[in-house]
């Protein structure tokens, strides 16, 4: 398996320390507004096929699957010429303009969640494919890395990779000085002014962890985006505060949020009412029957068999 992508984002840095080879090709998204680079983007787009059908005649895989976003739509359309099945993964409750435009060039269509339009022998709802380090931590043990109790109430808070400014802030003024224990990763950007601000025992800092999965099961309750960590809770059984970016592209973190709250184990507070909050908290740790009922109804969500799922539909595919 080999990993293709842009040299200027993320995966450029994660896929080789993971240990796949990586093959990079010029693309960017397109800006909202007519400007120079909006031409550059255009530019981009109209290159990238042919990048990609050059990696495609390098690695002549058996199967393409594209993770969304706009790197994964020329490398499905090169596929598609160049006679490779192909397949779409979309990870949020509303379908991103890559995918629909790349969509009538693949096979088969991964859903996190049903769609409203999509649906046939082409698609399948499946859930989000989880990390496998996050799967199945031990409570106990989870705490015990954190330094904690098993008799405390904890409180988890975390936004997107580069952190939450709005959920960040709040943590830390409501809970840095007083409060129920908290696990709080605030992400890269935000933690050294936040460092000085939580120092009382029983706040725990950082800006990452390699224990995600311990983060989620050490915790009572979460304080979170709706990103595609919704789906790590829901496996964890861990009853959450969702509160959605609200800068998201079609408003899809609330659409996301409330998929969950509708199933009984979170609960949505607009970004702009995020003051509300630490009340919303202290409730919860004070009602175990309310958060055993939420916990039950995460798992009852939970897909974790997501990603053998997409990888068995991969192999069905490659064998046509």
């Amino acid at each position: 398996m080999t990993f293709a992508g842009s040299p200027d984002r993320v995966e450029s840095r994660l896929v080789p320390e993971a240990g796949f080879e990586l093959d990079t090709f010029a693309i960017s998204g397109f800006p909202r507004k007519p400007t120079v680079e909006l031409l550059r983007a255009f530019w981009r787009a109209g290159k990238a096929p042919f990048a990609c059908r050059a990696i495609l005649n390098r690695r002549r895989p058996d199967v393409v699957l594209g993770g969304g976003g706009y790197v994964a739509g020329p490398m499905v359309l090169a596929a598609r010429l160049s006679g490779i099945p192909a397949a779409l993964t979309e990870a949020d409750a509303h379908l991103g303009l890559a995918n629909r435009l790349a969509a009538p060039f693949a096979s088969k269509l991964f859903l996190a969640y049903e769609i409203p339009g999509r649906s046939g022998k082409k698609v399948a709802v499946v859930g989000r494919a989880i990390p496998r380090a996050h799967l199945g931590a031990s409570r106990a043990e989870a705490r015990a890395r954190f330094g904690l109790g098993s008799a405390e109430r904890v409180v988890a808070v975390f936004g997107a990779l580069a952190g939450a400014s709005t959920l960040n802030e709040m943590a830390v003024t409501a809970w840095g000085d007083v409060g129920p224990t908290v696990l709080h990763v605030s992400g890269e950007r935000d933690f050294a002014a936040l460092d000085v601000r939580a120092r009382r025992a029983g706040y725990v800092l950082m800006p990452q962890t390699e224990h995600f999965g311990d983060v989620l099961a050490a915790a009572d309750v979460a304080v979170s985006r709706a990103g595609g960590t919704v789906w790590e809770l829901a496996a964890a059984g861990t009853p959450a505060i969702l509160v959605p970016y609200p800068y998201a592209t079609a408003d899809h973190q609330t659409l996301n949020a409330r998929h969950f709250e509708r199933g009984g184990g979170a609960i949505v507070v607009p970004d702009a009412e995020i003051g509300t909050v630490p009340a919303l908290v202290a409730e919860l740790l004070g009602d175990e029957e309310r958060l055993a009922a939420m916990r039950a109804a995460m798992l009852s969500m939970a897909r974790v068999d997501a990603a053998d799922t997409i990888a068995e539909g991969l192999i069905a595919l490659a064998g046509r």
